[in-house]
């Protein structure tokens, strides 16, 4: 298929990878171009008009709503050939997910939101965990372009803003976990527990999911920079997850409680800082040395 991605950030840059090593034919666009000049075997367009002129399906993986509209105004909207396909593998709003839905169906194009799970990492091994939601028949066509990116693609709806919502169920509760986990941590120091004992108990026999092992070791260990999944995007995430509960009418005290906690972490914490940086904070509310 020909596949434009546009955003070749950490995340972009994986999938862009393994959609050329798939055999798909593969145009890339980013606003910095070293980063998509990068990608050995795809094109680099000069702008998104051009990554999205002759594409069957266009990819945008943006870092927000504001980055993602961007794009659809500077020519992925016009540009965009009628019955190709715009998946959007952002973390965005529920509300902008169904303007967009709104507005390529008035071109005659199609969207499915397809929003992922998993670290820079986990795409560069194209083993995302695919979020997709929009018509059947049009995710059946953009099934390929998944296939090449991960592991698995769950249908979790026929309207695309359905994808968002769970990708922020997750996000939140990622973050909620990093939360908890920093704050137990943080206890166990206090306590002259051997933290690193206290993870390998937890993991075995309460917590044996990638949230915990991932993040629990990064705690541990204070491994807070790089990041993977970064604390200003995981405070990103969690004010979309208070707009779409508010949106619900859906009471959510506890996402009120965190983005509490990641803003004055945010605040607090170096630049590149990944949501572990949370743990950090805990341990430094609690009186504790680095």
């Amino acid at each position: 298929m020909r596949v434009a991605v546009i955003g070749i950030g950490k995340m972009g840059a994986g999938i862009a990878h393994n959609l050329v090593k798939a055999g798909h034919t593969v145009t890339v666009w980013n606003r910095s171009r070293d980063k998509a000049a990068a990608i050995e075997g795809a094109r680099v367009a000069n702008s998104v008009a051009e990554a999205a002129r002759d594409a069957e399906v266009a990819l945008t993986m943006l870092s927000d709503d504001t980055a993602l509209a961007a794009a659809l105004n500077d020519g992925l909207f016009d540009a965009l050939p009628r019955g190709a396909i715009h998946v959007s593998s952002s973390t965005i709003s529920a509300s902008l997910s169904d303007r967009i839905a709104d507005d390529h169906a008035a071109r005659g194009q199609d969207y499915v939101a397809a929003p992922v799970f998993g670290r820079p990492d986990v795409a560069a091994a194209a083993q995302l965990t695919v979020i997709a939601a929009g018509p059947a028949a049009v995710i059946d066509r953009a099934q390929p372009v998944f296939d090449a990116i991960g592991r698995r693609t769950w249908r979790v709806g026929d309207r695309p803003s359905q994808a968002n919502i769970v990708k922020l169920c997750g996000n939140y509760l990622i973050v909620s976990s990093v939360q908890s986990l920093g704050e137990a941590v943080a206890l166990a120091r206090g306590a002259d527990v051997d933290t690193s004992v206290l993870l390998e108990l937890l993991t075995e026999n309460l917590f044996s999911g990638r949230v915990h092992t991932t993040y629990g070791g990064a705690i541990v260990e204070k491994r807070y920079r790089p990041a993977g999944f970064g604390l200003d995007l995981a405070l990103k995430d969690v004010r979309l997850v208070l707009a779409a509960a508010d949106a619900a009418d859906v009471p959510m005290p506890v996402a009120s409680l965190l983005h509490d906690a990641a803003l004055a972490a945010l605040h607090r914490s170096p630049p590149e800082s990944d949501v572990a940086a949370l743990a950090e904070f805990a341990a430094k509310n609690a009186g504790l040395p680095d």
